[in-house]
């Protein structure tokens, strides 16, 4: 029986994959176009002058996107000293505060930077001729997984430790008892 929190995962799996084929690719173009950019000044003795924002834009998009996912894959930063020497309660406690303060950090910088977006929406990029809120929209959509990301990694955590009580629980209850003899 495929419960709700198995469809979201889904559906989070797809964007996660989006997400980095995106960031896959705009390192790959980023590359081409620092190629380019020194081929340019070295061999042609002419720096083609869209390479340099191009590059910079692209680079915001993908360090952003998989940040995203790093945080679905659990790559965010962490200090598991001290979480591995605590009890397994704690432990738990502990990681859905950290994916909660991930989460709240993500929805500040979707909200923020939505304002950007928004407010740059008529500005344009002059060599790139496209609108400047494309700088700013990656910190919107990163941000929006982000807090996708932390409430599924919560949801996994707290179904997880639920379900490890109930099978506690009825492994307790199927114990065979000692004999009081």
């Amino acid at each position: 029986m495929k419960t709700a929190l198995d469809a979201l995962s889904g559906l989070l799996d797809v964007l996660s994959r989006i997400a980095l084929w995106l960031g896959a690719t705009g390192l790959v173009v980023m590359t081409a176009a620092v190629g380019w950019q020194v081929w340019g000044r070295f061999v042609l003795n002419d720096s083609p002058s869209w390479t340099e924002p191009l590059s910079l834009l692209l680079m915001l998009w993908f360090i952003l996107l998989v940040a995203a996912v790093g945080v679905r894959e659990r790559f965010h930063l962490g200090l598991d000293l001290i979480r591995d020497i605590v009890p397994e309660i704690v432990r738990v406690a502990m990681d859905i505060a950290s994916f909660l303060i991930v989460g709240a950090f993500g929805a500040a910088m979707a909200w923020y930077s939505l304002d950007l977006v928004i407010g740059t929406w008529s500005a344009t990029i002059p060599v790139l001729e496209i609108p400047e809120s494309f700088t700013y929209l990656p910190l919107t959509i990163s941000g929006v997984l982000i807090v996708l990301f932390s409430i599924e990694r919560t949801l996994h955590l707290l179904v997880e430790r639920r379900s490890q009580a109930g099978a506690e629980a009825l492994a307790q209850a199927h114990a065979v008892m000692p004999s009081a003899e």
